[in-house]
């Protein structure tokens, strides 16, 4: 696909120079083929031509898609390529869409270039040649693993740069210049729409090794207090020493955070996976107390559920993921303490069975275990865990207790039918099989419709 997309490139390419004109890639498609990062993404901008000739050409090569003639925005239908045209942005308000867009095919390079967030990002190379403009020192802040800004007026124009720098940062293990991140603190992103803000935290938490980064860079540039208020809340919130000698909870998290980057894959939600680890602690935030010369958080992961939820109501109204995230949390601490206390198979099965993702629930005990300094091996832990949820995923296969079994049996639906069918599960997650299971559920209800008649 990339070669078709590539392929194309050049055939617009090679007619806009037959009209005078020029075509560059641009952005992160140039940027990571520097970089030496594999990148599917290809955008183009084209130069020193109008908008219906561009328009005429790509009619000429296929069937011509339009975002809007005022943006210069076009596409191929079957192609996965972004075909622009440079344009002028001028803020209209403090919001990420507040701008007026006007098309400027003659603008000149550096200056359409002047407009793209970092100089990484505002690298040019020339389709048809491979010359590769750089006005801005991109190629050297790629090589010295900086990210700077490219422009002061423009980079202020949109409050959403921060995050991206935050989110480049963390995906690319970037340092963020000082003169960007003195910059930064001065910008204002509470009219950020909640859709952007998540999208780029959603972005460092996926494709970053250590996506505690970005919560770094935003600490530095002093902008964390609106959108991650609780996050920021965790610093100083003291932990014993003896089980967290790296210190606080805000460290903790950051290790917690990209201990569960190395592993993400290996859950079913990754998105709820790495808010999960992101956001297990908050209610320590509430809990820590010191007595005695110790400091305990008792009850933690129940109290953060009401931060837990603000934080994520404030990002999100997907209410599936938020669901996850707070089941995940309420039971982190739950599979290290089975381990400990040598727990049964049939209280690991109860616990399993609370969980939306039981798998993710063991992956995340284990980023909580090693996110701490000299955190002991966890290899006994998760052998331990493993044959547990091995067991509890054999119990659930096996046929069991249904209403339409009571039924058969001679149970007629009524007020107590809900609690016949949850002391038949009982019975399940015991690892009673379904014919003694039935049996006993039967006795159960029988007993309990006679006591129900002497009242």
């Amino acid at each position: 696909m990339k070669d078709k997309n590539l392929n194309m490139a050049r055939k617009i390419a090679a007619c806009v120079a037959q009209k005078g004109g020029r075509t560059f890639f641009v952005g992160g498609c140039v940027r990571d083929k520097i970089a030496g990062i594999e990148n599917k993404d290809i955008d183009i901008e084209i130069h020193g031509v109008s908008p219906e000739t561009l328009a005429d050409i790509l009619d000429h090569l296929g069937k011509r898609t339009e975002m809007g003639a005022s943006f210069g925005i076009f596409g191929l239908r079957g192609y996965d390529l972004d075909i622009a045209m440079p344009r002028k942005e001028e803020a209209t308000g403090r919001g990420h869409k507040d701008f007026d867009i006007y098309v400027d095919p003659w603008l000149g390079t550096k200056k359409a270039a002047m407009r793209r967030d970092f100089t990484m990002n505002a690298l040019m190379e020339d389709v048809l040649t491979g010359e590769v403009l750089d006005h801005f020192g991109g190629i050297r802040d790629l090589k010295a693993k900086v990210l700077r800004h490219v422009n002061d007026e423009t980079f202020t124009e949109d409050p959403l740069r921060v995050l991206r720098a935050a989110q480049f940062a963390a995906r690319f293990e970037f340092t963020v210049a000082p003169e960007t991140i003195a910059l930064a603190k001065t910008m204002d992103l509470t009219a950020l729409a909640r859709e952007r803000v998540f999208e780029e935290l959603k972005k460092a938490l996926q494709k970053a090794e250590k996506p505690s980064i970005f919560f770094e860079e935003m600490r530095k540039m002093e902008q964390l207090s609106f959108w991650f208020p609780q996050v920021q809340r965790l610093i100083g919130v003291m932990q014993d020493p003896v089980f967290h000698p790296e210190g606080d909870v805000w460290i903790h998290t950051m290790l917690v955070l990209d201990q569960a980057a190395k592993i993400k894959e290996k859950a079913q939600n990754r998105v709820g996976f790495m808010l999960a680890a992101l956001t297990h602690d908050f209610g320590k935030i509430l809990t820590t107390k010191e007595a005695d010369g110790r400091i305990r958080s008792l009850g933690h992961e129940t109290e953060g559920l009401p931060l837990i939820r603000a934080f994520l109501g404030r990002l999100t109204n997907e209410h599936s993921l938020i669901k996850y995230v707070l089941n995940m949390d309420q039971l982190h601490m739950q599979p290290n303490m089975m381990f400990y206390q040598k727990a049964g198979k049939t209280a690991a099965n109860r616990m399993f069975d609370r969980s939306m993702d039981p798998a993710g629930l063991l992956l995340l005990a284990r980023a909580d275990h090693l996110g701490r300094k000299d955190a002991p091996p966890y290899d006994e832990i998760e052998a331990f865990l493993q044959s547990r949820l091995e067991y509890f995923t054999g119990i659930m296969e096996k046929p069991y207790v249904m209403g339409a079994d009571l039924v058969q049996a001679g149970l007629k639906p009524g007020p107590d039918f809900s609690d016949y069918l949850a002391f038949a599960h009982k019975l399940r997650l015991a690892g009673v099989e379904k014919e003694k299971a039935l049996a006993q559920t039967l006795a159960y209800a029988r007993k309990k419709e006679r006591k129900g008649r002497k009242k």
